[in-house]
C-alpha cells in the first residue's frame, strides 16, 4: 500500500467514525429529528427584554397617548452571522423607529461587544405604535443600548455552524389604506388597493433538532392595532391603554411557544407605508384582545407552517452548503421639500438571500419594484424602518393624487428614482455577478474614472 493510498484510507475511516458517532444508525438511518450540517456559515442569536421600568402614565409614540402598565414585553433581538471572512449582525426592535442617534450608539456598542464592524450592522424597527420614544440620555435610552450590547455579546459567544432554510406563506389581516376618490387620495380601507400579504421566513438550523436556532420573519403591515381610529369604538375609543409590542410581538411569542421557547424569533418590517390592519370603522377602529390574538396567531401560524415544511428531507436536500456574506452601504442625498436630506441605504447578502434597507416608511410598491429588478439573481427581502428614520417614502405616482403619505413626506417625487437606482447599485456590489465593463483598455479605464469622478463631484455639490 502506497503512502497516498494509506492517507486516503485513513480519511475514509475517520469520516465513517464521525458519521457513526454523530448518527449511530448510519447516514441512511440517522437519528430521527437530527440532520447533518455542512456549511461555512456560523450563527449566534440572543433576545432581550427592553420594556422600560416606568410604564405608568408614559406617553407612547406613533399615535400619541398615555399608557398605564404593560400588556406584553418589548424585546430586541440580535443575530450574528459569520462566513469565516465577514461578520454581520441583524438587530430587530419592538420600537416605532430606528432613530439615527440610537443606530449610531447601538453599532458602536455591538462592534465593541461582538467584534462586528459597525458598517456591517443592520438595525431595524418593527414600527410598533405602542412603545416609547428614544432619548439617548434618558434612563431607558441608556438601558436599551446596554441591553443591545449584552445581547450582541451573548450572540457572538454562541456561534455555531448552521444552514439556512427559506419559505413563504401569507397573512390575512393587512389592507391598503389609500383610496382615490374623484382624483384625490383619502385614508380609507381599500381591499382593492395594492397589498403584499406574503410572509417570508428564514430559519437557521444547527441540525441538533428540528427546532431552529433562530427564525427571521418578514411581513408587511403597520403595527398599529392598538392605536386610536374610530373615536366611538369600544372598548378603547382613545387607544389601547397599555404598552405593547403589537402584532409582531404577539407573533414572535407564538412562534417561540410552538418550539417550547427553545428558539429565538426576530421580526423584520417590509414596505408598509400604506398598509395597515384591516379593522373597519370610521375610518378604522382600535383593536381589542380578540383582534391582536387573531393577527399574532395568523402571522405566527404562517411562520410555523413554513418552518415545519422547511426541514422535510426534500427541503433540506436543496439547502446550500456555502453562504458568502457581503455587506455594503451608502449615504445618499435625496431631494426634500425643504432642502436635501441624507439617507443611509444598506445591502446584505447571505448566500442566496439579499436584504435591502430603507430608513423610513416606504409605500408597498417599492418592495415590488425592487423585487422585479433583482428576483432572478437572489431571493430579495426588502426592509423599511432600518438604519434611520426619515418618515414616509412615497412613490412618485402618489404625489399626483396626494393623500396622507406624500403630503406628510419630507421628500419630493424625484426621490423614488434615486432610491431605486442606488439600491440597485448596492445589490450589484454585494451580489458580485454583474460588471459595467470587462475592458482593461486604457481608454475604457480612463472613461470609467472620469464618470466616477463626475458622479462624486455631483454628490458633493448636492450636499453643499
Amino acid at each position: 500500500m502506497t503512502l497516498m493510498t494509506l492517507r486516503v484510507a485513513i480519511i475514509i475511516v475517520s469520516t465513517l467514525i464521525v458519521t457513526w458517532t454523530s448518527f449511530p444508525n448510519g447516514m441512511e438511518a440517522a437519528e430521527d429529528g437530527r440532520f447533518p450540517v455542512t456549511s461555512n456559515l456560523r450563527a449566534g442569536v440572543a433576545k432581550v427584554d427592553i420594556t422600560p421600568d416606568q410604564t405608568e402614565g408614559v406617553m407612547v409614540t406613533g399615535h400619541r397617548r398615555k399608557v398605564f402598565g404593560v400588556r406584553d414585553p418589548l424585546r430586541a433581538g440580535v443575530l450574528v452571522l459569520d462566513d469565516g471572512e465577514t461578520k454581520v449582525a441583524l438587530v430587530t426592535l419592538d420600537t416605532i423607529g430606528a432613530w439615527d442617534e440610537m443606530v449610531t450608539l447601538a453599532r458602536h456598542r455591538i462592534e465593541k461587544e461582538a467584534g462586528v464592524p459597525a458598517a456591517n450592522i443592520l438595525v431595524a424597527a418593527s414600527h410598533n405604535h405602542s412603545g416609547p420614544s428614544f432619548e439617548a440620555n434618558s434612563k431607558w435610552g441608556r438601558a436599551l443600548i446596554d441591553a443591545l450590547g449584552g445581547a450582541a455579546r451573548q450572540a457572538a459567544g454562541g456561534l455555531r455552524p448552521v444552514t439556512v432554510g427559506y419559505g413563504e406563506d401569507r397573512i390575512g389581516f393587512s389592507i391598503n389604506r389609500r383610496k382615490v376618490i374623484n382624483g384625490r387620495a383619502v385614508v380609507r380601507l381599500n381591499s382593492e388597493g395594492v397589498n403584499d400579504p406574503r410572509v417570508k421566513v428564514l430559519r437557521f438550523d444547527d441540525g441538533d433538532s428540528l427546532t431552529p436556532l433562530a427564525v427571521i420573519m418578514h411581513a408587511v403591515c403597520h403595527p398599529c392595532f392598538f392605536t386610536w381610529g374610530d373615536k366611538g369604538s369600544q372598548p378603547y375609543p382613545n387607544g389601547y391603554p397599555k404598552m405593547s409590542a403589537d402584532f409582531p410581538g404577539e407573533a414572535q411569542t407564538f412562534v417561540e411557544m410552538c418550539y417550547a421557547n427553545q428558539t429565538h424569533s426576530l421580526f423584520l418590517q417590509g414596505c408598509a407605508g400604506d398598509i395597515r390592519p384591516n379593522l373597519p370603522g370610521f375610518p378604522y377602529r382600535c383593536a381589542d384582545e380578540a383582534d391582536i390574538q387573531w393577527a399574532g396567531r395568523d402571522l405566527g401560524s404562517a411562520v410555523v407552517r413554513t418552518l415545519a415544511r422547511g426541514v422535510t428531507r426534500e427541503q433540506l436536500r436543496d439547502r446550500p452548503t456555502y453562504y458568502a456574506i457581503r455587506s455594503a452601504s451608502t449615504v445618499v442625498s435625496l431631494p426634500g421639500k425643504e432642502g436635501r436630506i441624507s439617507a443611509e441605504l444598506q445591502a446584505i447578502k447571505i448566500g442566496p438571500y439579499l436584504l435591502l434597507t430603507m430608513p423610513g416608511e416606504p409605500m408597498v410598491e417599492y418592495g415590488f419594484k425592487l423585487e422585479r429588478a433583482i428576483a432572478d439573481r437572489a431571493i430579495p427581502i426588502i426592509i423599511g424602518y432600518a438604519n434611520g428614520n426619515l418618515g414616509y417614502i412615497a412613490t412618485a405616482d402618489a404625489y399626483e393624487v396626494g393623500g396622507y403619505e406624500p403630503n406628510t413626506s419630507r421628500l419630493t417625487p424625484a426621490a423614488e428614482a434615486i432610491l431605486l437606482a442606488e439600491l440597485g447599485s448596492l445589490a450589484d456590489r454585494v451580489m458580485g455577478d454583474v460588471f459595467e465593463s470587462f475592458s482593461k483598455h486604457p481608454q475604457d479605464v480612463q472613461r470609467r474614472e472620469r464618470l466616477h469622478k463626475a458622479a462624486a463631484a455631483e454628490k458633493n455639490t448636492e450636499k453643499q
